[in-house]
């Protein structure tokens, strides 16, 4: 199937000099592995790949995305905030993107603790974000379904803009409303510090999380799955479960929906 290219220069025009590097690969491994690798890479380097060949996601899994049919990029961030606060740039990227693609292809979205954009009505998955610090620098990839075919899908629960009726989104246009609206967040999150709660991120992240209210089980690494109420995101933005022991927080893990708490 052939797919209109991402155009390098309208991405440039739009987004310098906000943004300091940005480069656009026709094939990697991994954009995350990529930037990891450049320690001298400025804060605010993005790369995007139209084919990621080995893409992971969280617990390792594999992240696979036909050429040129979604948004597959990494951003390397050298955040200002404290170390303690940086548990909030997943979380914030998702934001970021739950915002930005629902104005900008009215799909109506939420995002899924701690990783993961679904489309409504229905849950399945768009995206899912993955963070991956070393030193000062951290690198958030995100890979977002555009237009997916059902076959071309990796799994059953995933989707699509295009099949969540957004037609054939202009992938380029679509990236810097997400990269902008991602800039922004970053810029609101570090003039308070990180301190989620004082500049308004964590009012806005738990309005769009879908998470916060339902019944949900936890795959924890090595430990038992937990099962209880997703109740809230802490300061730390860990997800609050409570359960018959009280309230527990998870600062990674797995999640599942089962039914509205």
């Amino acid at each position: 199937m052939e797919r209109a290219p991402l155009d390098p220069v309208r991405l440039q025009d739009a987004l310098t000099p906000r943004w300091a590097r940005l480069e656009v690969v026709d094939e990697t491994a991994s954009t995350n592995a990529d930037l990891l690798a450049d320690p001298g890479a400025p804060d605010r380097t993005v790369r995007v790949a139209e084919h990621q060949v080995a893409g992971r996601g969280r617990f390792d899994r594999q992240w696979s995305s036909p050429r040129g049919a979604g948004l597959t990029f990494s951003v390397l961030l050298r955040p200002s905030a404290p170390l303690v606060a940086w548990g909030w740039l997943p979380l914030l990227t998702g934001l970021a993107l739950h915002e930005a693609v629902t104005e900008h292809t009215g799909v109506p979205t939420s995002v899924k603790w701690p990783n993961d954009l679904l489309a409504h009505p229905g849950g399945g998955k768009l995206a899912g974000i993955l963070a991956q610090s070393s030193g000062e620098v951290v690198v958030v990839g995100i890979g977002l379904n555009v237009d997916t075919t059902a076959v071309e899908l990796p799994v059953p629960t995933a989707t699509s803009l295009a099949l969540a009726g957004a037609g054939s989104p202009d992938r380029t246009a679509l990236l810097v409303a997400i990269l902008r609206r991602f800039d922004a967040r970053v810029a609101q999150w570090s003039d308070c510090g990180g301190d989620a709660a004082a500049c308004g991120l964590a009012a806005a992240y738990r309005a769009a999380c879908s998470t916060i209210g339902r019944r949900v089980r936890v795959q924890l690494t090595g430990a038992a799955d937990l099962e209880g109420d997703a109740v809230d995101v802490d300061p730390l933005g860990r997800l609050l479960v409570r359960t018959a022991g009280g309230e527990q927080p998870v600062g990674a893990g797995d999640v599942e929906h089962l039914r509205p708490a």
